[in-house]
């Protein structure tokens, strides 16, 4: 028996390093409209989400973890490509709202991510993984002649199950039956989306080879509207409704909370079958959001929400578990934004970094692994000329201190965000010099990245300049 443990343990140390020296798996999970306040983890009380609680534990959750733009389409393509919506001329969903009559006229944007880029998943592809996609796409240019030039499918995913033009699920049955989605089969009656997306995903990992990594790609569609889930789970959160104690002013929608505790139920069949295969201790599994929740009581008592300039429209859960090379129950507090996912992956991939993609993300591997807990990095900026239920504005967060340029007056609001998180009390007035020095390197940086401004609207129309091009009132 001790020759025999002697001989083996050698072997196991071997296995252990080759193992450690292979090239991670990666599951990169984005849910649309997801809120601050949506995730036990991040103080949700009348939500259900075990799973993803669990998933926040075994590694490191992130406090200061944001999109980088409050609505979709920029913030999509600033995951993928590591560069600012601003950047890339790409700074409102596709296609945006229309204003013809507002104070300012839209620049001309892209509604597509240019071909010349390389984007994450082509770098990884190139890397040697297999790529799949699966969900919500909404990258693509609608009524454009290279219309078809632009699926999941042509910007270095081997595979598209789910992914068009669709900002929302848009199929005969939306979130239900029959989907219209390409590569998804519509099952049968009452079959619901994100559970059928979960299916396509696991054959995926089912299929994978276990000689090459992979991306699994999952962008929900949930929980962007039309609110939707299966009559039991709506009626369970109907009946919990009735005594639910609301101390924090949570959305009490049965409907959304049971969409929630879906995409719940998602995380867990998935962690449970990486467990099953064997692959979970060399996969990184990455959790966040596009931009904050549909709705001011989704947020975490963050103010506004999506489509607004302040934190409720841009912080987000953001979740990274690593076995063996993030700690369990790690919590950081450092500024991190989408576009740092492309360089964090290529460097736990042992991949050579692309600055000139990833042209403003940065690897969050030191905060990962515990190497440091600060970033050379000191500011993150917003770039949104357009009109929505917010005017044009731009953003600038340096260290606990935020500036919001609004486009149309000039007008400033600063806030301290270490002692003001709800963003209550504008500082501007009685911190001008600070208001001011942000605001000179906000115009800065949108010099160096070549970002577009709105300009004076020759058809101004006052009396019609706050509704859109189908006479419907803006908000803020």
């Amino acid at each position: 028996m001790k020759i025999l443990l002697h001989l083996l343990f050698p072997l196991a140390m071997i296995g252990a390093l080759c193992a450690k020296d292979r090239k991670p798996n990666f599951v990169f999970l984005l849910v649309d409209d997801l809120g601050w306040g949506d995730f036990g983890c991040y103080g949700a009380e009348f939500y259900e989400t075990p799973q993803i609680d669990k998933l926040a534990s075994e590694g490191m959750q992130f406090s200061n973890g944001y999109a980088a733009c409050t609505v979709c389409s920029p913030s999509r393509a600033a995951i993928l490509s590591g560069s600012y919506p601003a950047r890339l001329h790409l700074t409102d969903w596709i296609t945006g709202h229309k204003h013809p009559f507002a104070k300012l006229r839209v620049p001309d944007w892209k509604i597509r991510i240019d071909h010349q880029r390389v984007l994450m998943p082509e770098a990884l592809k190139e890397g040697g993984y297999r790529t799949a996609f699966f969900g919500k796409w909404h990258l693509m240019p609608i009524g454009q002649p290279d219309f078809d030039q632009h699926y999941p499918t042509d910007h270095g995913f081997d595979i598209n199950v789910g992914g068009r033009e669709w900002g929302q699920p848009k199929g005969r049955g939306k979130y239900f039956s029959p989907f219209d989605m390409p590569g998804l089969d519509d099952g049968k009656a009452g079959d619901f989306l994100t559970d059928k997306l979960t299916d396509a995903a696991l054959d995926f990992l089912d299929q994978t080879k276990r000689d090459q990594p992979f991306l699994l790609y999952f962008s929900y569609y949930t929980l962007h509207g039309p609110l939707m889930a299966p009559p039991e789970l709506v009626a369970k959160y109907k009946e919990k409704a009735k005594t639910f104690e609301n101390t924090k002013n949570e959305l009490l929608d049965p409907r959304r909370a049971g969409m929630v505790e879906k995409l719940d139920d998602s995380v867990g069949r998935i962690m449970a079958k990486l467990d099953e295969l064997g692959i979970a201790d060399n996969t990184v599994v990455i959790l966040t959001g596009d931009n904050g929740g549909d709705s001011p009581k989704t947020t975490g008592g963050l103010r506004d929400y999506k489509g607004l300039s302040h934190e409720g429209g841009v912080r987000e859960p953001f979740i990274v578990k690593w076995p063996g090379r993030i700690a369990p129950k790690s919590s950081c507090d450092e500024m991190v934004i989408g576009t740092d996912f492309y360089p964090t992956l290529l460097e736990m991939a042992g991949l050579p970094a692309r600055p000139d993609e990833h042209a403003d993300g940065v690897s969050i591997l030191p905060l990962l692994t515990g190497a440091t807990k600060e970033l050379e990095r000191d500011a993150l900026f917003w770039h949104y000329p357009h009109y929505h239920r917010t005017k044009p504005y731009g953003a600038i967060r340096r260290g606990d201190m935020k500036l919001i340029e609004f486009f149309e007056g000039g007008n400033l609001e600063l806030y301290d965000l270490k002692t003001d998180p709800g963003e209550k009390n504008n500082l501007a007035k009685q911190h001008p010099e600070k208001a001011q020095a942000l605001l000179k390197e906000l115009k800065a940086w949108r010099k160096s990245v070549d970002a577009q401004m709105p300009s004076e609207n020759p058809n101004h129309d006052p009396s019609r300049g706050g509704k859109n091009k189908q006479g419907k009132k803006m908000g803020k």
